[in-house]
This record gives structure tokens, sequence and C-alpha cells, in this order.
């Protein structure tokens, strides 16, 4: 045959299909693969089950599936029923005979292209709205559950009447429908429209009708449907109206109603909603009429009247009614604001009382009487848990693969008195970092636990300024195991890799005397991999094969994942929101951590709004101690849980805490059994309980302006406070609140309390002391006072009383000797503020750290109050002994009553003969700690003091006239 390719002929190649071998093999690959993919999603789910059988909470695993699959199933399948139907509905009202135009001959082609795959396009359309529907709607299963249990408040709001839970639980599912079925209406319109175009139903550019008489009845209804639900939303409206957040002179995150939106945007939602029913029944309306002029002029109207109604009166409103006499105006709301707020937050039986704060004494007995009443006042907490970790970690260590937490815990034990004493604990938790050797049956099997509590006395040092341990050593000894404990810890909040324990691989331990030993945990923790299928499954979900094949997995071996408090008691309850600072305490022989958990809200009408993560950050956060859901906004918050966490077999509990909660009783309605009642919680773990901090900075934000009740003084926000930055530090970060024992001018005894100070806007003079009886069994547990100082007579504030110190020559001298001992750095402690008689009186620990010493030691004490010339002294008892006029300067600067400085006299050759002699002791020391001999390290201290104690007192002698 002649050549039609223009090209020389030869043997032409025939491709044929793969051969059967070939075929086999590839859908046997497709076929794996698809298993493979299902085994990964398999892995995922399975896991997550056996984990919350394994801490007892699989209803909560149940429960929150069981709703994401109805929720998926429900709202997926309406969404595919009503955008498949109008499809198919399109379809059918199609015209018989479609225009011969130049339009519908270029459809032609696409209408032939769909025509065989008509019903699988369908479907596949309908589906895929379907799933994305779904999906979206799973996303929702808390505001499903909340609406459904919503228990009532009991508080309407002013405007409505509406109790509070429809704002909360109600009104948040009423707008998911709404914005479902929105998306509902559009997805419809746009598909029956492109099916009508396609099959001619409407044309562009054809000539004649631009759309059938079906096309326009079947999209009119839909455009009905919407508009209905434009209505609908309307009328929402109105009720966002109260849970609306706007700017507001005074406060930045005003909710709630003001002038305009009573008296201009309410009545504008009112008769907007009424256009838009008129209008949705004009589209309806084409049904008959067959013609949308009627429904275009009202849409148009409907558009029109939004702009003017909506938007151009509420502007002119505010521009000619409230601005000219806004205080007047908005006095009303504003009450209303502040009074939300105040309830919300609990903060609304804080007690303001005014405070002088700056008492001065008026002679040696009113000075003795404030010595004396210095005592009583706080035990002031010089061991600073922000500061010290370093101590323990070097003291109590012990072995390199063990480590604290860098910010310690402050809690209260019975001194061997049967007295309660502030008391700073930390545990000595893994840190696989420091393994010896790091590989995975080290890493995983081998190293699997920490182990003790160490504490030490919050109040008191050991001599040489370190910790005055009351629990120390490894395995731990002291006050804590005069009654013994279960002192491993399986679980912490720094233990964030899995362990496989109870099998073959026994794992590192210690005995009695300790010596290392071998050991195979015994808790019923973790879940069990003797099932193949359990393993195989956890070495996809942990990307570690060797799971499912090591010789060292066995009968009885467990895995231990999601070891943190904080993950375990966020897992199994997830609608809670946890405290940032889990804390560890020695409850009944076992070490428990403690978990304050938060319900919250932001739909409670009128209360201003807050970001937690903002509000609770200050200069301690870092990511372990940051509040979990940080961006969160609420205007809502109670401390409705009490959570604790074993150490050592995780097993969590939840015990409800605030029993009035209708948060909290709502979600224990979804989740029954999950929560326990407040009376099983024990008197010894009540002990142990404590205000929370992330509450606290919470309240204390909002008291920064909610202080204030008189509508006209918060409006011009003339008594408005700020949180001042931590004057420790030079982060510019603001200043954390402080748990210590102390009293407050109404208290007649200490209490444990939580404080925090507040200077006025943009100043840096003391506003006003806070503090919340922080004891969970006091009766007064949660009752806050706010002392507010005159700000006619300006009191200094923590950064004031900071520079007072620095700039102090006396201080400044003394402190730049200590720092010349080995280059050494100094470091400074919590600045305390107590209320005393009238006065503050401030007291901050020094610190110094050796440019060979790895941790900090306290070295001296600062003490301010009122006139008085601030002091540095070894002791607290020394400094306030000083700064009250009982004794005389060890710095060669007396103290009389009344303030006055005495003369200084510059230090003569004595002086630098004992500072040469402590240098030299100080040098000794660190070449004894270098060799260990720790016998010849307690022999330099000694020299160490004894020389820095005839320096201060030849430089005292030396400033002292006729001396």
């Amino acid at each position: 045959m002649p050549d039609r390719g223009g090209g020389p002929s030869g043997p032409r190649i025939r491709v044929g299909r793969p051969s059967r071998r070939i075929r086999t093999l590839l859908m046997t690959l497709g076929v794996l693969a698809v298993l493979a993919m299902l085994f990964v999603m398999f892995a995922g789910f399975w896991t997550d089950w056996l984990w919350y059988r394994s801490v007892h909470y699989s209803s909560v695993f149940t429960t929150t599936l069981w709703t994401k699959i109805g929720l998926f199933f429900a709202f997926g399948i309406v969404m595919a029923v009503a955008v498949g139907v109008n499809i198919w509905l399109a379809h059918r009202l199609r015209p018989p005979l479609s225009a011969m135009s130049m339009e519908q001959q270029s459809l032609d082609r696409y209408r032939m292209g769909v025509a065989p795959f008509k019903k699988w396009a369908l479907i596949a359309i309908a589906a895929v709205v379907g799933l994305i529907a779904g999906a979206s709607a799973s996303g929702e299963w808390q505001t499903w559950l909340q609406w459904v249990n919503g228990v009532p408040f009991g508080k309407k709001d002013p405007q409505f009447g509406m109790d509070v839970a429809f704002y909360a639980f109600d009104l948040p599912w009423y707008r998911f429908l709404l914005s479902f079925g929105f998306a509902a209406a559009v997805l419809s319109l746009v598909a029956a429209a492109l099916t009508h175009y396609l099959y001619g139903g409407l044309r562009l550019t054809s000539p004649g009708s631009r759309a059938t008489a079906a096309a326009t009845g079947h999209l009119s209804v839909l455009l009905g449907i919407f508009v209905s639900l434009k209505a609908i939303a309307y009328w929402l409206d109105r009720y966002g109206l109260a849970v609306k957040s706007s700017g507001l002179k005074s406060a930045d995150n005003w909710t709630g109603l003001r002038y305009v939106d009573a008296n201009a945007y309410l009545p504008a939602k009112t008769i907007l909603f009424f256009i838009a029913a008129i209008c949705a029944v004009l589209f309806f309306a084409t049904l008959w009429r067959r013609t949308w002029q009627l429904p275009v002029i009202g849409f148009g109207l409907m558009v029109l009247s939004a702009i003017l109604i909506g938007g151009l009166y509420p502007a002119i409103v505010q521009k000619f009614q409230v601005q000219p006499n806004e205080q007047a105006k908005e006095a009303p709301y504003i009450k209303q604001n502040i009074k939300a707020t105040r309830d919300a937050y609990d903060i609304q039986d804080s007690e303001v009382t005014p405070y002088k704060g700056n008492y001065k004494p008026t002679g040696k007995d009113d000075s003795q009487r404030l010595r004396d009443d210095a005592d009583a006042s706080a035990s002031m907490r010089l061991l600073d848990p922000n500061v010290v970790s370093p101590a323990f970690q070097q003291q109590q260590q012990v072995k390199g693969y063990y480590q604290f937490p860098s910010t310690l815990d402050v809690d209260r034990y019975k001194d061997q008195d049967g007295a309660e004493q502030d008391t700073v604990i930390g545990l000595r938790e893994l840190n696989i970092a420091g393994i010896p050797e790091r590989n995975w049956i080290n890493d995983h099997f081998k190293y699997t636990h920490g182990y003790g509590a160490v504490a030490a006395k919050g109040t008191e040092t050991a001599e040489g300024g370190g910790p005055k341990y009351t629990e120390s050593d490894l395995p731990a000894r002291g006050q804590l195991s005069a009654k013994p404990y279960q002192q491993r810890v399986y679980y912490g909040e720094k233990t964030s890799q899995y362990s496989i324990v109870g099998g073959p691989q026994k794992e590192l331990d210690y005995s009695e005397d300790g010596s290392e030993k071998s050991y195979s945990y015994q808790g019923g923790s973790g879940v069990s991999l003797a099932n193949p299928i359990n393993r195989a499954a956890y070495a996809v979900a942990f990307g570690e094969p060797q799971i499912l094949y090591s010789g060292a997995i066995g009968d009885g071996s467990r895995i231990l994942y999601n070891r943190t408090p904080k993950e375990r008691v966020e897992s199994v309850a997830p609608w809670l929101t946890i405290d940032g600072d889990a804390y560890p305490a020695v409850i009944d022989g076992r070490i428990k951590w403690i978990v304050d958990a938060y319900t919250t809200s932001n739909g409670y009408p009128y209360a201003s709004r807050t970001t937690l993560g903002d509000t609770t950050a200050d200069s301690l956060t870092d990511g372990q101690r940051a509040v979990v859901a940080q961006q969160n906004q609420v205007n809502y918050i109670r401390n409705s849980v009490k959570a604790t966490v074993d150490a050592y077999d995780g097993s969590v509990k939840l015990y409800q805490w605030d029993e009035k909660d209708p948060v909290l009783k709502t979600w224990m309605k979804a989740f029954p059994g999950t929560v326990e009642k407040k009376s099983a919680i024990s008197g010894s773990l009540k002990e142990h309980l404590r205000y929370p901090q992330d509450l606290f900075k919470v309240q204390r934000q909002l008291l920064t302006t909610y202080h204030v009740t008189d509508p006209g003084t918060f409006y011009t926000g003339s008594e408005r406070w700020q949180i001042p930055s931590d004057p420790t530090t030079k982060s510019g970060n603001a200043v954390p609140p402080y748990y210590l024992s102390m009293k407050m001018p109404d208290q007649k005894d200490q209490s444990f309390s939580l404080t925090t100070t507040f200077t006025p806007n943009k100043r840096e003079n003391l506003g006003a002391f806070m503090s919340v009886d922080a004891n969970a069994t006091s009766g007064d547990y949660g009752r806050i006072r706010l002392l507010k100082l005159p700000s006619e007579t300006p009191v200094p504030g923590p950064q004031l009383v900071q520079s007072k110190f620095n700039s102090d020559p006396v201080i400044a001298n003394e402190l730049n000797i200590l720092k010349k001992f080995g280059d050494s750095e100094i470091e400074y402690g919590n600045l305390l503020t107590v209320p005393l008689d009238g006065g503050l009186l401030y007291v901050e620990p020094v610190y110094l750290r050796g440019a060979n010493t790895n941790y900090p030691l306290l070295k001296k004490v600062l003490v301010s109050y009122g006139d008085n010339k601030p002091v540095l002294e070894d002791s607290l008892k020394d400094a306030l002994d000083v700064v009250f006029g009982k004794k005389a300067a060890s710095s060669g600067t007396e103290n009389p009553p009344g303030g006055e400085t005495g003369k200084q006299k510059p230090s003569d050759q004595t002086v630098q003969q004992a500072l040469s002699d402590a240098e030299k002791a100080y040098e000794e020391g660190e070449k004894a700690l270098g060799q260990r001999d720790l016998a010849g390290y307690d022999e330099a201290k000694k020299k160490l003091k004894a020389a820095l104690d005839r320096a201060a007192e030849a430089a005292r002698k030396a400033g002292k006239p006729g001396s």
C-alpha cells in the first residue's frame, strides 16, 4: 500500500494491552496502597480509642465521635440533597428545544459531552458538596451539645429579657443553622442557574426571552429562600447587639448595646426584617406571575433600606444625638456593661477600701510597734520559685538525666509542730537529653520516669544562702517522706516522650540506699502492646516500625503517652480551658498533679471580652506555663473544675468546684459521669487546692477598669489603673502575681493569698493593692480585696521602689562589693508588697550567682517602708530591725525613727583586709566544690561569712561618729 504518511514505509510497532501478569501486579499494588491508606486512618482512630479506654473516659470519646458523625451525615445529606435536587429539577425543567443561536450551538458540545455521565456527574457534585458541608458541621459538635443540654443561668439581659443561656447556648447554634442555610441556598442557586444555562433555560445573548417560565419560577423560589434567610438574619441580629463588641473611650473591648444600638440599630433591624419578609413573598409570587419585575424592585428597595436605615440613620444619630452629650446618653448602658462584666468574671463582690499607704512612725515606740507587727503581717517568702530552680537543679538533680522546671511551685505543708508553712516544691522529672547513651531502647524502655519530690522552706534559707530543704536526696527523704509515698514520676510537665514499660526490658530505678536497680512498672496505666494489631497501629501512629517487631516488647508491655498533666486533662475534658500552671502535691502516699480548669463562654450579654493569651501573659510566661487556648476570646469564665493527675499511674480525676456554674452543668449533662461532685474531694487534697493564677490574672486585668462602678467615672477613665511591668527583669512584661501567707488590714490572722499591685494609668506610683484568699479550706476563699491608695499623696509603685533600691549609694556600694567576688552576678527575687499599719512594706531578696557557680544563693534582703531609708541586710530580721530603727545598719547607715539618715564615712583598711579574706575564702570554696570536697566547702563558707561580717562591722564602726 502507498505510504500516506509522507515517510518511508516500514514495520509498524503495535502497542497492545499490558500482559496479564503486569495488570495483576498493578492491581495488587493499587489494592495494597488503598489498604495502607485505610490502615493509617484506622490506626489514628484505634489508638485514640485505646487511650481513652485506658484512662476510663471512653464515654468522652464515644459521645464526641457519635456527635461528629451525626452532624456530618445529617448536614452532609441535607446539603447534598439540596444541591442535587435543584440540579435535577433544573435539568427536568429544561426546554424541549434549544434556540437556534450561536450561544446554544456552542453549548451543544458540552451537553453532548456531559450526556453519557449525567447521572454520575450529579452524584459526584452532590457528594462533594455534602462531604464539605458535613465536615464543616462536625466541627460544631460543642455548639450542638451546648444547645441540646443548655442549663438556664437564671439571669436575664436588660434589653430583651432573655436568659443568658439564650446568648451562650442557643444563639450560636441558630447562627450556625443560618450560615448553613445561606450556603445551601447560594450553592443551590448557582448550581441551578448553571444547569438552566447549559440546557437553554437561561440565555445571555440569544434573541427573545432571557429565561423560560420554568427557569424563572425555579430561580425565584431559590432567591425567595435566600431573602427569607436574610429576614431571619435581621431578626437574630437584634439579639446579637447584646453580645456585639465595639469601642468606647474608656473600654477597648466594650460589649453590649449602646445608645445608638438601642435607638437606631435595633429599630432598623426590625424594619429591615419586615422589608425582607415582604421581598421574599414577592419572589415566591413569581410562581404565578412569571415575572421578576416586582421582586427585583423589592430587592432593590431592601438593599437601599439597608444602606439608609441600617447604615446612614445610625450614623446620623451618633453624630447629632450622642456625640454632643455622649456621657449622659451612654450612662445607662455603661451601668449595664459594668454590672454584666463584674458578674461574668466573678468580680462583683470585690471590695475596694481606701488605704493611706504612706504611714510615718511618730517615735521610737511607734517604730517598735511597727517592727512587731511586721513579723505578724506576713510570712515573707524569701525563696523565689522563679529564681531558685538552678539551685534545685545543681544540688538535687543527682543524675544528669533528671531535671526540674524553670519555675518551681509554691504550696503549703505542715511543719513538725503542725503549723502551715509556705513551701517551694518541684519534681525530679526525666530529661532524656541527659541520658548518657542515646538510643531507642534507652530513650523509651530504660529511662522511663523521674524520681521524688524536692521541697524547701519558702521563708528560710540554709547557711550560705541556698534552699533549706525539707525533702531532698534520691530517693527523697525528709518531711514529706515521713509518711512513705510513691516517688516514681511517670507523668509530669517535662515528660513529653512515650515510654514502653512492663515488658521484658527492665527500667532504671533506685533502692532505698540510692543504688541503681532494675524495675518493672506496676501501674495500670497505658495501653497494652501484647496484641499485634495494637503494635501495628502504634507503629504507624508514632512512625516507629520497631514497635512492631522489637524483641523488647512482649507480654505485659504497655505504652505510656500523653503524659503531661495539661494534655491528659484537656484530652478527657476538651470543653475545658486549662490553667497554665499545673503544680504537684504529695497527698495520701501519692504525688498528684493539681490542674485548675475553666469553663468559658463568649456569649454573656453586655460583658466585655478579653483574650486569654494576652491577659494571662507576664514576665514568667513561657511555652510550658502558657494557658491553653491562648487566642480564645471570652467574656465569661469560672474555675469550675479542679483536676488531679496521678504522677505514677496517670489516672485523671475531675471534681466539680463551682456548683452554681451553668456552663459546667451543661457539660455535665452532655458528658454524664465524667465530673465527680465537690463532696468527693478529700480533706487532704483540699488542703493543697489554691486560687488559680490565670483566673487571678484575668480578673486583675478587668479590675484595672471595672473596679469603678459609677458610669460617669468609668466614662472619663480618670480612675483607670494598669498592671506594672516586672521591676526585677528588663523584659517589660507584666509583674506576675505572688503567693504568700499574709493578712490584709481587716484580717486577724495570716492567710495563704495571691497578691498583685496596680499603678495609675501611665504613672509609676502605686494605685492599688489586690489580694485574694487563695486557701481552699478558708471560708473566705476567693474573696477579692482591693486597697485603693490616694491619688493626692503619691506612694511609690514597684518600679519606683526598685529605682529607690538601685539608686541608694550605700546599697549600690555594698552590691558592687558582692559582685567583685569571682565576677559574680546579682539577681533580684520577687518584690513582695505587704500592707502594714497604714503603710506598705516592700521586701526583695537579693541573690548572688558566682561566675563558677551555676545557681544563685540568697545573700542579702532589701526592705523599704514609707519614707524610711531603704536598707540592705544579711537577713530579713536584720533588715526589718534596721528599717524600723531597732538597730543600726550594718552598712554604716543608721535609720532612726522617722526615717532620718545617718552620716556615712568611708571604710578603713580593716574593711579592705576583711574583704580580701572574704575573696580568699570564696576561692577556697569554689576549689573545694570543684573537687567535691563538701567538708572543705562548708568550712570555706563559714570563713566567707565571718569575713563578710567583719567587713560589715568595720564599715559600720568607721561610719559611726565618735567610734
